[in-house]
């Protein structure tokens, strides 16, 4: 194929387009996984050094990221690495689409823990990603730290993830947006996450941080837990994802 090409990089931007545009459309998912298209994308990721090339593939990856049913087959066959290893670029536009995938990736996880399909560690933690989310969380790059953000809350619903973002500082990060994300259904989501996962409020306590302190701007901290909907937060955070998605 046209993407196992190791010099022409026009070739490469052409092909690697054709692919990012077949993987918009959900229904070819299957098929592009069936055909090898980890593998290629893989490929093309290890031998690209042009950023709109990687920017490409790396999206293409991303869209696949948002289909909940590839997920397995998507770490197994290295796309979930391969996405990791495209950050080596530093572009700002390879690190959005990255950020994008592991978001997608994390809100399709957490889409199946609310429902109670999920109850195993997130995948992306199982590949290594909760370190470079938490070193990024803060990143200049205004695309992928919003992208990031959203990763952390969609991690964090997931209790089997709770042990792990502790240990990685991922918690802090969640603290952090509850109190200064000037969004407020993230800064909401975010804190209604760490008030209602038993991990996170147990750890909280020990180091002796009121959960419920938070700034002037943010939710109620007189509210208890189980008098938030949660359910209703969380799909009002699952709406505000869907508005602010970038294809």
């Amino acid at each position: 194929m046209l993407l196992r090409s190791k010099n022409d990089e026009i070739i490469l931007r052409f092909a690697a387009g054709a692919i990012a545009n077949l993987a918009i459309n959900p229904t070819n998912h299957k098929l592009l996984m069936d055909q090898g298209g980890i593998g290629v994308l893989s490929s093309a990721l290890a031998n690209a050094q042009d950023p709109q090339i990687l920017r490409m593939v790396a999206g293409a990856i991303a869209n696949l990221c948002g289909n909940g049913k590839l997920h397995t087959r998507l770490k197994s066959e290295g796309g979930i690495a391969a996405l990791l290893g495209t950050v080596r670029c530093g572009h700002p536009d390879v690190l959005a689409q990255v950020a994008r995938g592991i978001a997608n990736f994390a809100k399709c996880e957490s889409r199946a823990s609310t429902q109670g399909t999920k109850r195993e560690k997130s995948l992306l933690l199982e590949e290594g990603a909760l370190s470079w989310i938490v070193q990024n969380a803060k990143t200049e790059a205004l695309q992928a730290r919003r992208h990031i953000e959203f990763a952390l809350c969609f991690l964090a619903q997931n209790e089997a993830n709770a042990e792990e973002m502790v240990k990685g500082r991922a918690m802090w990060e969640l603290v952090r947006l509850s109190r200064d994300y000037s969004n407020e259904d993230v800064r909401s989501f975010a804190h209604t996450t760490l008030t209602s996962i038993p991990t996170f409020l147990t750890e909280l306590r020990r180091l002796h941080v009121d959960p419920w302190v938070v700034t002037e701007n943010a939710v109620n901290p007189s509210v208890a837990v189980g008098d938030m909907d949660h359910n209703f937060v969380v799909e009002s955070f699952y709406s505000f994802m869907f508005r602010s998605t970038i294809k």
